[in-house]
Order: structure tokens, then C-alpha cells, then sequence
């Protein structure tokens, strides 16, 4: 879904309404960008921000023209970019991946400008108990935790909180990611008995399957 129609609605989505306050040509680092579409939902609903990204494996080709795209291994590598330079920095289903966050975190509010935010989100614990996506929708969209093999462990809100904290962050938020209107028609999905990927999707946001942290520099 384009977010260009968004832009007078930013509040529907948690991560569109993170997005929208950040400062008039302001700077957006993304970390663990993968294919880009976060990127492109980004560019969408704020052409005027500058992106940045960094992935230690990613796909800039596909990234929005003009991305600042740079390699990096999260838990080892320190970003290559000066102190203080990013008017915020989003970090979207990333540490659950890592067996150790603290290198990154510490590096994101490095680059992080005095009084930027940070965006953190993650699969809530209940992802644990979840059901798998089945019909045509199998195999295709991560529904259970260990759908992704290499999700390592889910990470508690509290436990977010407390590592934001760790790392030099103010948190300043912190619930449940839902996209509204997705949420509102998932029952109207499920009721017709589709299985195709949108009902799945839609069902994320309906059970409020992420968890996010919102804490500034």
C-alpha cells in the first residue's frame, strides 16, 4: 500500500506517525533495511527526508533514489557515520535477530542528534503462540515467531525499555504497532474465509502481534 495518501492520516499507523514528526528535510538512518519496502513506505509518506541505511546484507539497489546505503554487522562493526548526524533512526525487526543488541543500540544513539528519536520495533512474546499462515498465504509471511529461522528470541517490552535506557535513551513511549485500517478489516477477512497474505497481514495488526519503544537522545 502506497503511504503518499497517508500523509493527513500519519496517526493510523504507529511507524507512519513515528515518521511524520520528524523535522521538515530532516535525516532518517534505517537500520536492517533488507528489500526496502520499510525504506519506500519512508519516502512515501516524507519525500522531503534524506535516508540512510545500513544492513549487513540488504538490497540497495532497490532502495528509494539518493539512499546512503553502507554494510555493516550490527553486533561488531561501528556505523560509519559521525556522532550526532541523524535526526532519527528507526530499527525495524532487527534485534531479534541479534544475540546481543547493546553494540548497536549504543551506536544508534551515537549518530542519534541530541533530542533525535529512536524507533525500536520487535515481535511481542505472543508471537511465540501464534499460528503458522496456512493456504495460499503458507510459507509466505511470518505468523509464529519461528516461522523465520532466524529470529533468535522475542524480546518483552520491559526488556526494550530497560536497553534503551542502558544505552544513553530516553524512552518516551512504548505499546502495541497496529496499521488501523488493517486492523478494522481483518474480521471482515477472516469471515470470508480468504487465506491469501493480506488476511495474515491483516491479523497482525488485528492481535497486535509487534511490540515498539520510542525513546529519545
Amino acid at each position: 500500500m502506497n503511504l503518499t495518501h497517508w500523509r493527513r492520516i500519519p496517526w493510523i499507523d504507529t511507524r507512519a506517525k513515528f515518521v511524520a514528526g520528524i523535522p521538515e528535510g530532516g535525516s532518517l538512518l534505517d537500520l536492517g533495511s533488507s528489500n526496502g519496502g520499510t525504506l519506500h513506505h519512508f519516502s512515501e509518506l516524507r519525500p522531503d527526508l534524506k535516508l540512510y541505511s545500513a544492513d549487513i546484507a540488504g538490497a540497495p539497489e532497490t532502495y528509494p533514489p539518493g539512499t546512503e546505503f553502507r554494510r555493516a554487522d550490527f553486533e561488531v562493526d561501528r556505523l560509519p557515520w559521525a556522532d550526532m548526524k541523524f535526526d532519527a533512526v528507526t530499527f525495524m525487526h532487527v534485534i531479534e535477530h541479534l544475540h546481543d543488541s547493546k553494540h548497536i543500540l549504543a551506536e544508534a544513539t551515537r549518530v542519534l542528534k541530541p533530542g533525535g528519536f529512536i524507533y525500536i520495533e520487535t515481535p511481542h512474546p505472543k508471537s511465540l503462540q501464534t499460528p503458522s499462515a496456512h493456504g495460499t498465504a503458507a510459507g509466505k509471511i511470518t505468523m509464529n515467531f519461528f516461522d523465520d529461522s532466524t529470529h533468535i528470541a522475542p524480546i518483552p517490552t520491559d526488556a526494550l525499555v530497560r536497553e534503551a535506557r542502558n544505552a544513553g535513551l530516553t524512552p518516551v513511549r512504548e505499546g502495541t504497532s497496529r496499521n488501523l485500517l488493517f486492523a478494522a478489516v481483518y474480521p471482515l477477512l477472516a469471515l470470508a474465509g480468504l487465506t491469501s497474505r493480506m488476511r495474515f497481514i491483516a491479523k497482525l495488526h488485528w492481535i497486535g502481534w509487534s511490540s515498539y519503544v520510542i525513546a529519545y537522545r
